[in-house]
């Protein structure tokens, strides 16, 4: 009698503790997600100073567009050649303090923008930023899914909200201040990065102790779970769709981000300064608009909410370069809410499609993005050259229409 009460208790004593085990892997980790997030504003901003102050490099070093394109497509390339294959090596060997060490990188980075002397300077300069970034974007992506406690869509949407904020009150600061005072007031901006880095030393102890926490319960690393049965060849159309949707996309902001203030200045003969606010008014919303796209596709499915990003900007961008100043402001805030909810979406559908290689997948992503916005501004720069920065704009309004392809993906929500 007694041995069936020590074996009845112990199968209880099993079962509670297996409960509160899937209980605790079901809890949404705010502290981590809000400081992940904020880690990643400090990040983009402080990685957002370099188009920024572009018109700065432009007139003190005497670059044309296509120099500036070269720029941008070094930091983009830095920024996702390697995020690939950081998110592989950490899904077999998870490092979560990578993180610390991504954000020294752009603390270097950021101390030789400040005093380059020469067009190659600046190139070294914003490769280094670019190689932090690299090491930031995947492992940190990764641990936002890890922290979700199943909200996904809602966790990328907080990590991605704390980028696009750094993006937009990056050319608000370097007006302010860089415009202002001069490039070299960019080193103070080192602050910034100190303190990112000891917010990412705690973040880093976080993943450690949950990661060993992940392997004692399932005996592996593995971080993710089997959330469809679609035959590999639909998941490898489903991955090329996407990649061709974050195309369009990162092309299309690429003419804003990079060329936006010079259409600006040479359309309607702005300052600077005022150019800096209309960009920052765009990534504001952007930012705003981030946070929408996670939730909404936790809640209604994330292919709906691809589609409605991606296509639902044409009307706009159509219209923009045909815009008076006022409208273009206008129109370019809608852009920016409306486009900026995609990526979160995107992020969270190709990790589900391929889950168990959750900082691959984000690599992947990251990387491809920052790519294909670095060779796209290349290519616009040289296209504004021989043609002109308006052309530039009316050729790029077209792409959001490639948000058609969007239905050819699955409707995971339904599997």
């Amino acid at each position: 009698m007694l041995l069936i009460l020590q074996t009845s208790m112990s199968t209880v004593s099993t079962s509670g503790a297996k409960e509160v085990s899937d209980q605790l892997t079901q809890i949404t980790a705010y502290s981590i997600l809000f400081s992940i997030s904020f880690s990643h504003l400090l990040n983009d901003m402080l990685q957002s100073l370099i188009p920024s102050i572009y018109p700065i490099l432009k007139y003190s070093f005497n670059l044309n567009f296509t120099q500036i394109g070269l720029i941008t497509l070094t930091f983009q390339m830095s920024a996702s050649i390697f995020q690939p294959f950081v998110g592989h090596f950490t899904d077999k060997r998870p490092q979560p303090f990578s993180l610390a060490a991504g954000m020294t990188f752009t603390l270097i980075g950021l101390i030789c923008i400040s005093f380059a002397n020469s067009f190659p300077a600046i190139l070294v300069s914003v490769g280094l930023i670019g190689i932090g970034s690299s090491v930031f974007h995947p492992e940190a992506s990764k641990i936002a899914y890890m922290a979700s406690g199943g909200k996904r869509g809602l966790a990328q949407s907080i990590f991605q909200v704390g980028g696009n904020t750094g993006t937009a009150i990056g050319p608000l600061l370097a007006a302010i201040i860089i415009v202002k005072y001069g490039r070299s007031h960019a080193v103070y901006f080192g602050i910034l990065a100190l303190i990112a880095i000891a917010v990412l030393l705690y973040v880093g102890k976080w993943a450690k102790a949950h990661l060993h926490y992940v392997k004692a319960k399932k005996g592996s690393l593995s971080i993710g779970e089997h959330l469809h049965h679609l035959p590999k060849r639909k998941v490898t159309m489903s991955i090329v769709i996407l990649l061709v949707l974050i195309f369009s996309k990162y092309i299309y902001l690429a003419s804003i981000s990079s060329y936006y203030t010079f259409f600006l200045i040479n359309k309607f003969g702005v300052s600077i300064k005022s150019s800096q606010l209309f960009l920052f008014a765009f990534l504001a919303a952007s930012a705003l608009g981030t946070f929408f796209g996670g939730p909404l596709g936790d809640k209604y499915g994330r292919k709906y909410v691809i589609w409605f990003s991606i296509l639902g900007v044409a009307p706009f961008s159509l219209l923009l370069p045909y815009a008076s100043l006022f409208w273009t402001a206008v129109l370019s805030v809608a852009i920016g809410f409306i486009l900026s909810s995609a990526f979160s979406a995107i992020l969270v559908y190709a990790q589900e499609l391929m889950p168990g290689k959750i900082g691959m997948v984000s690599g992947l992503f990251f990387g491809f993005a920052f790519g294909v916005a670095g060779l796209g501004s290349a290519m616009l720069g040289m296209l504004a050259d021989s043609k002109d920065i308006y052309y530039v704009y009316h050729l790029c309004s077209f792409l959001p229409l490639m948000g058609f392809i969007t239905y050819f993906l699955p409707d995971l929500k339904k599997l």
